[in-house]
């Protein structure tokens, strides 16, 4: 008999033993022959999850998850499909590893069709870096999955995603500063828009008097009350309220024009 015809024969008994195996556990559910099928097609799980494994992806992790797989098929299964059980787990447990990719590896939030795509990608870029001893451009990859180079594109941003930096990690390789990502990220700075707003009230504040400066201040600076500055300034409580009236129209009043001014001179600026 030839190595072949040995293999196939090899290849028929085990199936045969296993079907048996599967008849005896749906029959009964017996907690030790469900231990012995997932022993059975353990290397199969092994195989499965090392297929997906990647560098920053811990191992025992993704074999886990395809254990899981496995055992699901092993309760799912039934002899009526008429098929080998790997080619019934395989799917079953491919489906269980994209699954975790998929929903819980992510740190941020990505469609899922541009989650598939983007693992078909990351698939395909490792596959062709080996294969060309070089990185790929973005239309290999595109004829590797099949997709259009717009949507490689978008699938490798969204790649990003998959595994956030902590804001602790080191500046550079080799700072010994201490620095950290968080130190050189950039913040929005609202000081920058109080001094241009403390600087135009500055500048509006000269069109009125002292005293009403005075007054206004009191008024909207410290939070006195009308009362309380007229025995500062020495005016009664209704001069108070005139000087407030006045000097905050002549303010808006003066700061109409000039804004218009400045209107003016921005269409005299286009138009030239």
């Amino acid at each position: 008999m030839s190595a072949q015809s040995r293999h196939a024969t090899h290849d028929v008994s085990r199936v045969a033993q296993d079907r048996a195996l599967f008849a005896r556990y749906l029959d009964k559910r017996d907690p030790v022959d469900r231990e012995m099928l997932v022993e059975r097609f353990l290397p199969l799980a092994r195989q499965l999850a090392r297929r997906y494994q990647r560098p920053d992806e811990p191992f025992d992790d993704l074999f886990q998850v395809a254990c899981v797989g496995l055992i699901n098929a092993i309760d799912r299964f039934s002899l009526e499909r008429e098929v080998a059980f790997s080619s019934y787990a395989v799917p079953t447990i491919l489906g269980e590893i994209k699954r975790y990719f998929r929903d819980r590896t992510w740190s941020v939030r990505v469609p899922r069709d541009l989650q598939d795509l983007a693992l078909k990608v990351d698939r395909a870029v490792s596959d062709l870096d080996l294969e060309l001893q070089r990185r790929p451009t973005v239309e290999e990859i595109g004829a590797k999955v099949g997709a259009d180079n717009e949507d490689v594109l978008e699938a490798l941003e969204a790649s990003g995603a998959y595994r956030a930096t902590s804001l602790q990690t080191p500046w550079g390789a080799d700072d010994d500063t201490g620095d950290t990502l968080g130190d050189v990220i950039g913040i929005e700075e609202r000081g920058f828009a109080l001094a241009e707003d403390r600087a135009t009230v500055e500048h509006v504040m000269r069109v009125i008097t002292p005293r009403e400066r005075e007054v206004l201040r009191l008024r909207f600076a410290e939070d006195l009350t009308q009362a309380e500055i007229g025995e500062r300034v020495g005016v009664s409580q209704m001069q108070v309220s005139r000087i407030i009236r006045q000097s905050v129209a002549r303010l808006r009043a003066y700061a109409a024009d000039a804004a218009d001014a400045d209107a003016a001179l921005a269409e005299e600026g286009v138009a030239a």
